[in-house]
């Protein structure tokens, strides 16, 4: 599952206006991408992004733990037509 496929609606700690950053995924109240997050993590730690990027600790968590919980979610299962009886 990538970033993209993630439906951000459903984190309270972002929002999506096209007047910020085109529409992209922002933390609420800011101009920086969720993204972010996921590209300097490897590198930096929570109490670093937040210094750097002005986002708060909560959330990072939040975006982090959405994230997670999205990903450990069961894919739907297509049920076709014809297969129903």
């Amino acid at each position: 599952m990538s970033l993209s496929t993630l439906d951000w609606s459903r984190c309270p700690a972002v929002e999506s206006n096209l007047g910020k950053r085109s529409g992209a995924w922002v933390f609420r109240g800011t101009r920086t991408p969720v993204s972010t997050v996921f590209e300097n993590l490897q590198d930096m730690s929570v109490d670093e992004l937040v210094e750097e990027f002005g986002v708060t600790r909560e959330q990072v968590y939040a975006v982090l733990q959405f994230a997670a919980r999205t990903a450990e979610a069961p894919e739907p299962v297509a049920i076709h037509a014809d297969s129903v009886r």
